[in-house]
């Protein structure tokens, strides 16, 4: 072959590469796989019903384990000396016992392994069967709730949202077989300092990890986020559920198994300005989930960074926050301090 000939060649070879190449570039990327999210105990699957909160008493004390459901019938089971969380647990102790878990095929059962693959525990929806100390001991599932849960609002509180007829939230959408609002909502009505009253339900999504897990957040003036997460069994961190974003973790994680409706009760206290606009003093907020307290009287040096609203000394609205799971709400009131 000649040197024209070759020339000739690689020009072909270089010109099929680039048609290739633009061609490739040309097809859509392929999308991630949608992962499921759940709103009801009906449609969440058995994965959903060994999911949750074992507690119980054996000699010498008392403890509890949280089960949660990671997909794929993979479970992990935390243990908890003392009982559960806001329980009887030390919110003091940070190390917590892990181990992973697997669902018996065909059974509604899950073996939990430890220590060369030696059978550690054994959980059924019902009761969880534990070694502890060379003897087993049963923990019996429990399903908690608020008692904060349908508060009835004081006199002379706003009601924003009640399911019977009260509705505050410009273009909000009602999810009719809870009757609770949908994620992404903003209240007509602003405020400076107050009490707020807000149930929440975060979805069921098993396969989901980190941020991805029925991620909202209920916003102060629309400024100031305290986050929603389905951080059940987790450690408690600033990004999780109770969690205000890169200023303090909850002082203990009392996030419920999620489907289970859940209260925040919150004093807010917004920032103070001088008459020249000069703030003079930080927002603070103390925040009771599931009538536990979480944070007291902690300082908000600035408003979250995904926060609609810059901050400045005008009032703001409560804004529950779209972050693409869907979250529902009811029961919202507060109280101009």
């Amino acid at each position: 072959m000649n040197m024209a000939s070759t020339s000739l060649a690689m020009r072909t070879l270089l010109t099929v590469f680039l048609l290739n190449s633009f061609l490739q570039a040309q097809q859509p990327a392929a999308s991630k796989p949608k992962l499921s999210a759940h709103l009801s105990a009906e449609e969440a699957g058995e994965d959903f019903v060994i999911q949750g909160e074992y507690a119980g008493g054996f000699e010498g004390g008392k403890m509890a384990v949280q089960v949660w459901a990671k997909g794929q019938g993979e479970f992990e089971a935390v243990s908890l000396m003392g009982g559960l969380p806001g329980a009887g647990w030390d919110a003091n102790v940070k190390s917590l016992s892990r181990v992973k878990g697997q669902r018996v095929e065909g059974k509604r059962q899950v073996v939990f392994r430890k220590e060369q693959d030696k059978t550690f525990a054994t959980a059924d929806g019902v009761t969880l069967k534990i070694e502890l100390h060379g003897k087993q001991v049963i923990l019996n599932k429990e399903t908690r709730t608020s008692p904060t849960l349908g508060a009835k609002p004081p006199a002379g509180a706003l009601v924003l949202f009640d399911g019977a007829g009260i509705n505050r939230f410009p273009h909000s959408q009602l999810d009719d077989k809870l009757g609770a609002l949908k994620e992404g909502i903003t209240s007509e009505d602003t405020f400076h300092d107050c009490m707020l009253h807000v149930e929440f339900m975060l979805p069921f999504m098993p396969e989901a990890r980190g941020q991805g897990r029925g991620n909202s957040g209920l916003y102060l003036q629309g400024r100031y986020e305290v986050q929603m997460l389905d951080s059940f069994a987790l450690e408690g961190k600033d990004n999780e559920c109770g969690g205000l974003y890169r200023i303090a973790p909850p002082r203990i994680n009392m996030c419920l198994p999620p489907l289970s409706w859940q209260t925040y009760d919150v004093d807010f206290t917004s920032a103070k300005y001088d008459k020249t606009g000069q703030k003079i003093g930080n927002a603070k907020i103390t925040v009771r989930h599931n009538g536990v307290l979480i944070h007291e009287n902690q300082e908000l040096p600035g408003p979250t960074a995904s926060a609609p609203r810059k901050e400045d000394d005008t009032p703001g609205p409560v804004y529950l926050q779209n972050h693409g799971n869907p979250v529902r709400y009811r029961n919202i009131w507060l109280v101009r301090k």
